[in-house]
């Protein structure tokens, strides 16, 4: 069978930034204006790209040039939590990937943000149900059953959605 390759008008239409699906996800579910969307995926952006940086709502609302509280509200209608937990819910995935790469729990904490070992240790705790240097050794322990060459039963941010 000889497929020819689709026009170039087309294939262009096809492919969507991640802002363009991200657009459309939340006009899908709301209908809202259009700076309320580019504002709010600005800031979740932004909390994405800063997650290593101490990061509270005033810092936010002054990059988007708006109310600490306007802006709180429309993350949580858009994205049905608030920015900080948001950030801490990233901060416990992306630490994740950091023990499971070998990082002590100490330097896990600070690569992602958080400016004391025992706070983060409680919200890992909090969120993952074991603490992080059992989250460590009990990965370590799957990865070596599996021949130490992969890690194909360690639920990370990639495989876990």
């Amino acid at each position: 069978m000889n497929r020819s390759a689709p026009p170039a008008g087309k294939v262009k239409n096809q492919r969507m930034t991640l802002y363009e699906q991200e657009i459309k996800r939340i006009r899908s579910t709301l209908y809202a204006n259009e700076a309320q969307i580019r504002s709010v995926i600005a800031i979740k952006s932004y909390i994405d790209n800063h997650l290593h940086e101490p990061l509270d709502l005033n810092t936010l609302s002054r990059k988007r040039h708006t109310s600490k509280f306007h802006m709180l509200r429309l993350f949580k209608r858009y994205y049905g939590t608030t920015p900080r937990q948001y950030m801490i819910d990233r901060r416990i995935s992306r630490s994740k990937e950091h023990l499971i790469n070998g990082m002590t729990v100490t330097e896990t904490c600070f690569a992602v943000g958080f400016s004391s070992p025992g706070s983060f240790s409680t919200l890992f705790r909090e969120k993952t149900g074991c603490s992080p240097l059992s989250f460590k050794k009990g990965n370590f322990e799957e990865v070596k059953s599996n021949g130490g060459s992969e890690l194909s039963g360690v639920k990370t941010e990639t495989n876990i959605k």
